[in-house]
């Protein structure tokens, strides 16, 4: 059996990242008894993006988003989505 390493206490994540960015995690874990885990509920990561669009193309859209009582925005992540998956 490997003897790990013991995991230093780090007072910043810059520290604990600067740490990890020298140091190879396979001194400090054992990577072989490690689970799965799933975070259903994190929020992913989004970026705010500027889009330029033909006024009737935006109008179009906003019409139909209103029709379904969603916000413009909100209808075009489902139209992109909807295309990204594949349905």
């Amino acid at each position: 059996m490997k003897t790990l390493k013991q995991i230093p206490e780090f007072s910043t994540e810059a520290e604990e990242r600067a740490f990890w960015e020298e140091h190879d995690s396979l001194e400090y874990i054992d990577w072989e008894k490690a689970e799965s885990i799933r975070f259903p509920n994190l929020k992913k990561s989004t970026k705010s993006i500027s889009l330029r669009l033909p006024e009737d193309m935006l109008e179009r859209l906003k019409s139909r988003a209103n029709a379904m009582d969603i916000p413009y925005q909100s209808y075009i992540k489902m139209l992109l989505q909807k295309e990204l998956s594949g349905i």
